[in-house]
């Protein structure tokens, strides 16, 4: 896929954009819904949780950036919420059918946000933070790296192979 971004600054974003797209993919890739709720005693968020808070960023970024649709487990996600104990999470397949409704919408949104754009500020008063759109995206571009890579991790606790980059 050709990348001819409005804006200079978004280039690499949108390359990462698209490693990430089909990582997404791959990492979850012959994950039981089971083991996706697996904490193996631990605190940490399990795949369920961060595949859906991955899929819950892309919905909220598009929606920053004039998209009007919600993930289909928004109540779960919105505001930033932690991992909930005794929830059940929806199926990969759920998320990963809801990915392939959002992604393409939200890289149309990228490769064509404005340098004003990119520079307005964000208010978001439930988590009292408030900064640029540019910061938004170079944010979220980070955590889904960082997400990825736990639940490449958990796939090798769960016994599962390595996750696969082709």
């Amino acid at each position: 896929m050709e990348i001819k971004p409005v804006s200079d600054r978004m280039y690499g974003f949108l390359v990462l954009y698209d490693m990430h797209t089909k990582f997404y993919h791959n990492v979850l890739e012959g994950i039981s819904d089971e083991d996706a709720n697996k904490r193996l005693d631990t605190k940490a968020n399990h795949i369920a949780w961060l595949a859906g808070s991955l899929l819950q960023e892309r919905f909220e970024l598009a929606n920053l950036l004039g998209v009007d649709l919600k993930a289909g487990a928004d109540e779960l996600f919105k505001h930033h919420q932690g991992i909930k104990e005794d929830v059940k999470y929806p199926t990969i397949s759920t998320y990963e059918d809801q990915w392939n409704t959002i992604s393409p919408i939200l890289r149309e949104k990228l490769a064509n946000v404005t340098d004003d754009e990119l520079d307005k500020i964000l208010s978001f008063p439930v988590e009292q933070m408030t900064f640029p759109l540019f910061e938004m995206v170079s944010f979220n571009t980070y955590r889904e790296a960082n997400c990825i890579g736990q639940i490449a991790l958990w796939r090798r606790l769960l016994g599962y192979d390595g996750m696969k980059y082709m």
